[in-house]
């Protein structure tokens, strides 16, 4: 196989998309109609012409090792429905898409891609020992510290008085009171203790058992400030992860780790003011997870974007931190090829101790990756769940996950025998993310 000149599906193209509108406006496009100047590189390239409503045409070109897209259209979207509608043109249409010469204008920013790649790479030691002052970055480190002690100290005060008036008036007060001590941990320079806090507003009144919801939301909030007050005290693993959950930034730490990366999985979930994306990646040699995040802001979708049910040559580096997933990717090398066989699994069981497991190293821990091998999802009451193939023991699909049209899409998948399935297993349940059948010919993405 040509693995330079291997062309993604619909379902791979579309997973990129930033949100359901794109996705139809890009469906929309991905005919040869509206497009000119259309080819292919042997490289990963691929560009083409797109008719809009002025008189000259947007050029759009996607550098397919990335993904990385560029458009002259106006839009904000990363990929816009011109690369979007480009790349679905690309994937099903042969003849529309041939490989060809590249026309000037996308030479231009491929080569400018490559440059930058090449600048950074030679400039890597260089930056690294740029460093600033080390003494300012101690007292800045130092006056954040203590804004966070500040805050998590009386965020344990507000918690102690609503548990000694009771928790009534939790439901009396509305979204009011956590909304007010939420603002009161970014002024301390918490956000992560903040969105800990404005979760809690939804908690109370939100149906039958809510207290007990509500006092195990305090628990853990309660264990991550006392794990902030006694930090010095804790192992180093620990404390990096009590750093990031409190809301503090950190960088990827080496060394890289090279492999035959397996994309899984790839879903947007937002705050209201921040979008956030997971792409969930596993290691085919080394055996590794990795999670991929990004962030848009202000109506800005991220901008990384891997295309589900592919697999990349390259290189991660993790994030320090005890049970830490989270990785930036590196170097790619060569294009994406497609994934041959999803990744091993175990039954429903071994999910739910490796889960367990996980929260001994993070206990503020919503789910943990896992992938089911031999599993069947059937009806049960008022939901579903996925049933071990020899009936042992079975998971509940998550209530958020019963929604989405990916669980009939597993369903399908299924026809009642027994699948692969990928998703990420917590406390709430198991969502499923990506299936197979039991041939593992095809990557379904499930969201």
């Amino acid at each position: 196989m040509n693995q330079l000149g291997v062309r993604w599906t619909s379902e791979q193209v579309l997973a990129l998309a930033p949100d359901d509108a794109s996705r139809k406006a890009g469906n929309k496009l991905g005919a040869a109609g509206p497009w000119s100047g259309a080819g292919s590189s042997g490289s990963g390239a691929v560009w083409g012409l797109c008719k809009g409503s002025g008189s000259k045409p947007y050029q759009t070109v996607v550098d397919t090792t990335g993904p990385a897209y560029k458009c002259s259209c106006p839009s904000r979207k990363f990929p816009c429905k011109h690369a979007l509608g480009l790349l679905l043109l690309w994937a099903a249409d042969e003849d529309a898409v041939q490989v060809a010469s590249t026309p000037d204008w996308a030479e231009e920013w491929l080569e400018g891609r490559r440059k930058r790649a090449t600048d950074k790479e030679e400039s890597g030691a260089g930056q690294a020992a740029k460093t600033a002052d080390p003494e300012a970055a101690r007292r800045r480190a130092e006056r954040r510290a203590e804004r966070i002690t500040a805050g998590a100290t009386e965020l344990e005060q507000r918690l102690s008085d609503l548990l000694r008036g009771g928790l009534a008036a939790a439901e009396q007060a509305g979204y009011g009171l956590w909304e007010e001590t939420a603002a009161r941990m970014v002024d301390a320079q918490a956000p992560g203790l903040a969105g800990r806090v404005r979760e809690l507003g939804a908690i109370p009144g939100s149906g039958p058992g809510w207290p007990v919801r509500l006092l195990e939301e305090f628990a853990l909030i309660h264990l991550l400030d006392a794990a902030w007050l006694g930090i010095e005290r804790l192992p180093p693993p620990l404390a990096a992860t009590v750093r990031t959950r409190v809301g503090l930034t950190s960088s990827a730490e080496g060394p890289a780790v090279r492999d035959d990366w397996l994309i899984l999985a790839q879903y947007d979930s937002s705050d209201g003011k921040i979008a956030t994306r997971r792409i969930w990646l596993y290691g085919r040699e080394s055996g590794r997870m990795a999670l991929l995040l990004s962030f848009g802001a202000a109506g800005r979708s991220p901008q990384q974007a891997l295309p589900v049910g592919l697999m990349i040559d390259a290189e991660l580096t993790p994030y320090a931190g005890a049970g830490q997933l989270r990785a930036d990717l590196g170097e790619q090398f060569g294009a994406p090829v497609p994934i041959t066989s999803p990744p091993p699994g175990g039954p429903t069981a071994a999910a739910l101790e490796a889960y367990g497991q996980a929260l001994r190293d993070d206990p503020w821990l919503d789910s943990w990756p896992v992938t089911l091998s031999r599993v069947i999802p059937v009806p049960s009451d008022g939901g579903w769940q996925l049933a071990d193939a020899d009936g042992k023991t079975a998971l509940p699909v998550a209530p958020a996950a019963l929604a989405r049209s990916g669980l009939l899409k597993l369903v399908a998948v299924s026809g009642g025998g027994p699948v692969t399935v990928f998703g990420e297993c917590g406390h709430q349940g198991f969502s499923p993310l990506a299936a197979w059948s039991e041939d593992g010919s095809e990557t379904v993405p499930l969201i």
